[in-house]
């Protein structure tokens, strides 16, 4: 699908709401009993920007930036203020905050991840939009120089120069934006005074990449 590697203007985001969202199938048994399952093995994100009056300037800026993806169809980098980091709220960033994955001498390709949770209840979850120049890398707890090991930061796929040895934990530490595109096909505004306009709140959807 077509996606544009630019993240959204950070001043645009400034007052968004949002979440996560999952999809559960539930069937009610004679018995009163339930099946629960799920088609989805990720959840998805929504946020909701740009409500409420905003200087003129970023109200125009908000419309440049949905032109330019071309509403609906171009997705586009989004970063969540509320989780955009391997490390917890107010934490720095390490090589040894998240698990991505065990040697077995040969493998030197890891995809980056997140988990929540703890144990076999805690989730995964890919990170494939890491941001440029904030990954850091470490092998059995001891931190890679950046020479050794490159990322791709449109797919968060980290490439090691050698394969760890079998049994070795890989670790990493990252900032990393949400993929989304709009959800809504126009932006509405009216105009409160020369300076300042005010807008209807635009929905954002994670998309999968």
């Amino acid at each position: 699908m077509p996606f544009i590697e630019t993240r959204l203007p950070v001043r645009l985001a400034f007052g968004c709401t949002g979440g996560v969202e999952r999809r559960t199938d539930i069937v009610t048994l004679a018995s009163g009993h339930e099946q629960r399952s799920t088609p989805w093995a990720d959840g998805r994100r929504r946020y909701m920007i740009g409500g409420g009056v905003r200087p003129l300037e970023e109200a125009q800026a908000l419309v440049a930036f949905f032109e330019a993806r071309r509403g609906r169809l171009n997705g586009f980098r989004f970063q969540d203020f509320a989780d955009f980091a391997s490390s917890g709220p107010g934490a720095g960033i390490t090589a040894l905050d998240q698990p991505i994955g065990t040697g077995d001498g040969a493998t030197t390709v890891f995809p980056l991840c997140k988990t929540y949770g703890d144990g076999e209840a805690g989730y995964v979850r890919p990170v494939r939009k890491p941001v440029a120049g904030t990954v850091v890398i470490a092998v059995a707890g001891v931190a890679l120089t950046p020479s050794a090991f490159a990322v791709d930061a449109t797919t968060g796929l980290v490439t090691l120069a050698a394969a760890p040895a079998a049994g070795q934990a890989i670790t990493s530490g990252f900032q990393f934006d949400v993929p989304v595109r709009f959800d809504a096909d126009r932006i509405d505004m009216t105009l409160e005074r020369f300076e300042a306009a005010r807008l209807v709140a635009v929905p954002l959807i994670e998309i999968r990449v």
